[in-house]
């Protein structure tokens, strides 16, 4: 009987469709509903789809609600994002030059003279600027009202919605829309345009009066994602603002951001400033004000990888100065006295991976034939297993080492070698008793925290002295990117500046702090967006009570997703990258390349130039300000 149960599944499902393709099923249907008014938004002018806003918003005060109003807001959203982001860039100073008048019928042309005049006798101010507010002057291509006629025949020369002149959204960013604007979670495939869904979600949002944040992973991103779909959000009447760190945006501008309708920020600024809004003597004080309605992009990375990274705000722990050089160079001196008994233990460790190894090839292998050799090679490994062992404990260990906790502890024989080398007397009397907080923190920042992967060494300007000097900045593990201002707690920051012989800053304790998964459930409402969210489906759903819908592409996949490659050393894995890396640029196919440390992009930065002799460039937490020019 079990075994029918997979077959009878089967054609259950080929009978009623899996559940995923029933629900975008549904949203089909409402797409096709949206398209029959298409012709409608078609015919409204451009004040008058900014007006429909207001009509929109005065309907739900009355009574209505989104779900009813839904078809219309989306029809209109489609089409003013069509003109503002594509079809108006005809008169974009960027992309004017791209443009052909021409090439418009003698009517069209006629029209297209008439509003050029217009906008160039209009007054023209920055909307590139490094900072924008909610009302700030807008240039004279976005002030001035488009003839329906114009639109219409730009429609005719580029009947494909492809940038810079159109950017209708196609059928499937207008059920991610749908998706997010329900409170759920979108994947969608790289490349199906997630930046243009979620101001198509935040508009319909908004409608209620919430504050709606939309939350990517960089700073680069938020200004970047904020300017290209602002014209659409003044097309349809509403204000958009982007926030940044304190030291790159004063507080008095980020609190006029929050008042706009839409704000664009990253993780970590959304909730640095909830905690320091918790720190203000009073509401008027406060910048955020509330957490209606998030949009998170790379949600899995978000609120799943990242879930449990504190957030934490500091202030000054010591009064005094902790003797952080005296820690490091007695560390320093433990490191080389372990030495010979670390060298040891890799042969031990190398032992037990090879039994561990022999012992799965035994379970796994179908050649009964070679089991015999194998098992005699297991039995030889396991006599000489002692003896390695017993080789290594002739030497003594100072400290213990946890590399997947990031942890390190001294071991006794380490304690009493470090009172040795202290010549203090004993450490837990008098004023001895912070140095073996302070050791342990030494021994990680020499033996667990590395240069390149874990923190780069960047010159910094003093914010007391305004002089250059070198200073430690964290990379953050989950995006490779520097996180500046940041430092680590406990000591552990010092620790690594006094192995780095950088400036050492004061320590600080934590004042305030929230975890992002925290944070994220303040939200009334939350929804999201990523290229890989179906596989943890089920964590979103427990934790967030997020449901997950997987959109189709827009055009059938042609892309081939190959199975992983393992090798059996590292060496050879860098090999095989290297030779794949020319292979696809000797048929001139770009290759972006991604690596999990700042050491590992600049290891392979050398092998392409040495062995191949590649051009290419390296994107990494060295590069940050680098990577928009690239």
């Amino acid at each position: 009987m079990n075994q029918d149960i997979p077959v009878i599944g089967f054609f259950i499902r080929k009978i009623f469709g899996a559940r995923n393709v029933r629900v975008v099923r549904v949203y089909t249907r409402r797409v096709e509903a949206i398209a029959a008014l298409e012709a409608q938004a078609l015919a409204l002018t451009d004040t008058q789809i900014r007006e429909k806003t207001t009509e929109f918003r005065e309907r739900v005060a009355s009574g209505e609600k989104l779900t009813e109003i839904m078809n219309e807001v989306f029809a209109v959203g489609r089409e003013a994002m069509d003109r503002s982001v594509g079809i108006r860039n005809i008169f974009n100073p960027v992309h004017a030059d791209e443009f052909d008048p021409d090439r418009l019928p003698d009517d069209a042309r006629r029209l297209y003279d008439e509003t050029r005049a217009k906008i160039d006798e209009t007054p023209d101010a920055d909307a590139h600027g490094e900072f924008l507010g909610c009302a700030e002057p807008q240039p004279g291509w976005l002030q001035v009202d488009i003839p329906i006629e114009l639109y219409a025949a730009v429609r005719e020369i580029y009947p494909e919605s492809k940038p810079p002149f159109r950017a209708r959204p196609f059928d499937v960013q207008i059920i991610g829309a749908m998706v997010l604007s329900q409170g759920k979670i979108a994947e969608m495939k790289t490349g199906e345009g997630k930046t243009i869904v979620a101001p198509l979600a935040a508009h319909l949002a908004s409608l209620t009066g919430d504050a709606v944040h939309i939350v990517t992973v960089n700073d680069y991103l938020v200004q970047r994602d904020r300017d290209w779909t602002f014209p659409f959000f003044h097309a349809v009447g509403m204000t958009v603002g982007a926030i940044h760190p304190v030291h790159m945006q004063p507080e008095q501008l980020k609190r006029i951001m929050y008042h706009c309708d839409v704000v664009y920020g990253t993780t970590s600024e959304f909730g640095f400033d909830y905690l320091r809004d918790n720190m203000k003597r009073s509401v008027a004080e406060q910048v955020q004000r509330r957490r209606d309605f998030a949009i998170v992009d790379e949600v899995d990375s978000t609120l799943v990888d990242e879930a449990r990274t504190p957030l934490i705000i500091s202030g000054l722990a010591h009064e005094d100065a902790p003797r952080y050089a005296l820690a490091d160079e007695i560390i320093r001196k433990l490191v080389e006295m372990h030495k010979p008994w670390a060298e040891a233990d890799k042969g031990v460790e190398a032992s037990k991976m090879r039994i561990k190894g022999i012992e799965g090839d035994i379970r796994n292998t179908r050649d009964k034939s070679a089991v015999p050799p194998m098992q005699a090679e297991l039995k030889e490994l396991r006599a000489k297993l002692p003896s390695v062992e017993a080789h290594r404990d002739q030497h003594t260990q100072y400290y213990d080492v946890e590399l997947d906790k990031k942890r390190a502890s001294l071991t006794h024989d380490g304690i009493e070698a470090a009172q040795r080398i202290a010549d203090v007397g004993s450490f837990y009397v008098g004023e001895n008793t912070d140095l073996p907080h302070l050791l342990e923190q030494a021994i990680r920042a020499r033996v667990v925290y590395q240069l390149d992967r874990d923190y780069i060494i960047i010159p910094s300007p003093d914010p007391n002295t305004g002089q250059t000097t070198n200073a430690i900045i964290i990379v953050d593990v989950n995006t490779g990117r520097p996180m500046v201002g940041r430092q680590w707690s406990e000591g552990l920051h010092q620790a690594v500046e006094a192995k780095e012989g950088v400036p050492i800053k004061p320590e600080t304790q934590t004042v305030a702090t929230v975890t992002i998964q925290n944070f994220f459930k303040m939200y009334k409402r939350l929804a999201g967006m990523t290229g890989t969210a179906d596989t943890e489906a089920q964590e979103f759903h427990d934790i967030y009570k997020l449901d997950v819908v997987v959109i189709p592409t827009n055009k059938p996949m042609i892309r081939t997703d190959h199975n992983d490659t393992v090798f059996l050393s590292e060496k050879d894995k860098w090999k095989a990258i290297v030779d794949e890396i020319k292979a696809f640029h000797d048929v001139g196919r770009p290759v972006l390349v991604g690596t999990t440390s700042v050491e590992h992009s600049e290891m392979l930065s050398r092998m392409l130039a040495k062995e191949h002799q590649i051009k290419h460039e390296v994107l990494n937490a060295k590069q940050h300000e680098h990577e928009s020019h690239v």
